[in-house]
Parts: C-alpha cells; structure tokens; sequence
C-alpha cells in the first residue's frame, strides 16, 4: 500500500512539475540558509580557537594593572615586574616555559627600505611560551642573552616588508639607533584573535632592549607555559599569591596585576560566534516555516482540483486511510526534495563562503542531517491538514464535482 501510494504521489508531482518546483523553492531556501549558515559559523568559530590556540598552549599572561584594554584600571599606575619576579615566578612547579618581555613599537631600516614594527624584548624560553617556531636560523642563545648583545630573529610581515622574498638571516638590521645582526626568521603565525599582525615583530634578547632601546630595567609582561591543562587553575592560584606577598599587597587590597588565561579568551570568543550563528540560524529558518506553508497551500488547492479523482477512488473500495496516506506522501516527498536541493545548495554555498571570509570549511553531519529531517518533518505537519480534508471528502459530493 506504501510504495503504490507512493507511485501515485510521484505521478502527481510529475503532472505538475512547474507548480511542485515553486512549492518546494521555500523549503530549498530554508534548509541552504540554514546549514550554511551553521557550517560558516562553525567554520568561524574553528578559525577563533586556531588564531588563540597560536598565542601559545596553555598560556598565561601577566601583566601589572587590575585589567587589560582601554581603561585599565591602573595599569599605568601599578609597578612593572623585575627580574628577580620573572625568577620567582620559573621556581614554580608545573610549568614548562617562564619568560619576562617588554614591548616598543620602533622603526626598523634595511637599504632603502623602513618599517615601523613592534620590538619584543624576551628571553629563550619566549620562543617555547608563544609557540614561535623558526623558519631559518636560529634563536639567540644563553651568552647573548647575558651580555645584551645586538641579534634579533624577524616575523614574517618585517621580512616581506624590507627584504622582499629574501631570506634575512645573515644580513645587518637597524632598529631605530642601532643595528643587530639577523639571526632567525619566524614561521608565519596570522592574526591573533585580537586582530593583531603576530608576524609583525621583532625579537631581541630582554638586556639588549632595555639597554638600547627603553632604557631601564622594567619588565613590562611575564608569559607563562603551564605543562598540563588541567593544572592552569592551580598554576593561577599559587601565581596570584606569589606576587602579591612580593608587591606587598595587603590581605584587604586589589591586585594590581593581571593575570590573562588564553582559554578564558577562547571561551568568550567562541561563545560569542556560536550565540550568532544560532541566531542567524534561527533567522534562516523562518524560511522554512515559509516554505512549509507554501506547501500546504498547494496541496490544499491540488485536493480542489482533484476532488473528483478522489471520489472515484473512494467510490470503489478506497479507504480514507489510503487516500490520507497518498496525499501526505506527496507533501513529504515535495519536502524531501526540496531538503535534498537545499542540502546540495549550502554546501557550494558553503564552500564558497570559507573561501570568501578565509575560514575552515566546516561541515558537521549531524546538523545537516538535522536540518534535513525537518524539512521532511515540515512535509508531514504542513501536509497532514490538506491530506485530512481530501481524506474526510464524501463520495457522492466528491464525484458531483466539476
């Protein structure tokens, strides 16, 4: 009884192919809107967790302020850390990289060519925190630390800057008032999640930059490579109470440090693109809903059409539960094609829009496979009601009709 009525809705749909087209375009718009819009936002939000998972694994970030950004809550009033902080801090157990930097935005020279860049001063475990990885050469050593001599190891975006497509290492580099010897290239990072070129910058060893560049001994951040997720909390509390007994910070008093947790970062940002994509999924599947009523619609006009057909089958033996179970069919097969069409239409769609906003192509079965089934599930709600009237239809009036 199924697959005749079945056969029966398909030659119906195929009598009308023009009209069951248009019927089903609601439902291939919603179903495309909305996979593609959850496969982007989930393409997004995997670009989100790679640019922080680059900063470095498991990385926390120090600096002195109540807060980081605009309005910072004192950071400009709170003390810089020292070395003997940075010290302090690496006999702490359970990490794998310690290391105290200070920042400078300088103009970088090389021939013809200038670059206003950021220079980083750091010590070697820098490198291991943030996760910067060489290109060629190599990073600056124990004994240049020491003795603050003038090397530096290049991003990517300084390279192409002055150099062009020309490997660095070897040549002579002048940063603002003196030159260094380029030692290393960085592997490409990309943007952070901030925004921020991480390519655009130059590493030098912590002594050479204050000596020749900000002039004192001030140590503007510590990065901190914590071995094992699971002991980040930890690691934070047992930091937090290390520096407040060594800035003498009084039980009742606020910090006045920051301490920046990269997953917190992560957390917010993906929470942030996961609560639009869900709204704008939402959004797409007002469509659906669209689509759906279009279809009832149209059945309820094609029972019309057909009310003599459908008192010819009753008159001869057909069962209102046969003539329920064709038209319902119909209208779910019309959803089912029109999920199928919106299927194949978001994943170009999609495809084409990770290229466009340079996010990973994201595709998530179980989603997709969602979206599907309530295109199908539309077809039975949205059809049972024309399906029950032709059903319900009585034989004489029905075979009066013209």
């Amino acid at each position: 009884m199924f697959w005749s009525a079945f056969r029966l809705a398909l030659s119906a749909i195929r009598r009308n192919i023009g009209r069951s087209m248009l019927t089903i375009l609601g439902v291939v718009i919603g179903v495309a809107a909305v996979i593609t819009m959850v496969n982007v936002g989930a393409g997004a939000t995997q670009a989100v967790s790679d640019q922080i998972s680059s900063l470095g694994s498991n990385l926390l970030m120090v600096r002195p302020g109540q807060r980081l950004g605009p309005g910072g809550g004192g950071a400009t009033r709170a003390p810089p850390f020292r070395a003997a902080d940075v010290e302090a801090v690496s006999r702490l157990s359970g990490l794998s990289a310690v290391s105290g930097f200070e920042t400078t935005g300088v103009v970088a020279v090389f021939g013809a060519e200038n670059w206003s860049t950021t220079a980083v001063g750091a010590n070697q475990p820098y490198f291991v925190a943030r996760k910067l990885e060489l290109s060629s050469g190599r990073t600056f050593n124990e004994a240049e630390e020491q003795a603050g001599r003038a090397v530096c190891v290049l991003g990517q975006t300084v390279r192409k800057e002055l150099y062009g497509e020309r490997d660095p290492v070897g040549t002579r580099l002048r940063v603002r008032q003196f030159s260094c010897d380029v030692i290393g290239l960085l592997k490409a990072k990309g943007q952070a999640a901030m925004g921020q070129d991480q390519d655009d910058v130059i590493v030098l060893p912590l002594r050479t930059v204050q000596r020749r560049l900000t002039g004192s001994q001030d140590i503007g951040s510590i990065a901190i490579a914590v071995s094992d997720a699971a002991s980040v909390d930890r690691v934070k509390s047992q930091l937090a109470d290390l520096l407040r007994e060594r800035r003498r910070i009084g039980r009742n008093e606020d910090d006045d440090f920051n301490i920046l947790d990269t997953r917190q970062i992560a957390e917010a940002a993906t929470g942030t693109t996961k609560v639009m994509t869900g709204l704008l999924a939402a959004v797409a599947a007002v469509s659906l809903v669209v689509g759906g009523i279009g279809i009832m619609n149209v059945m309820l006009v094609s029972v019309t059409e057909r009310t003599r057909e459908i008192g010819v089958r009753l008159a001869i033996g057909a069962l209102e539960g046969d003539v329920l179970m064709q038209f319902l069919i119909e209208a779910v097969t019309l959803s089912v094609i029109g999920g199928l069409l919106g299927l194949v239409l978001a994943l170009i769609a999609t495809a084409i829009l990770a290229q466009v906003m340079h996010v990973p192509l994201v595709f998530d079965p179980l989603t997709n496979l969602m979206a599907f089934s309530i295109s199908a599930t539309i077809g039975v709600v949205f059809g049972y009601f024309p399906a029950r009237r032709a059903a319900r239809l009585d034989p004489i009036d029905a075979l009066r009709h013209e």
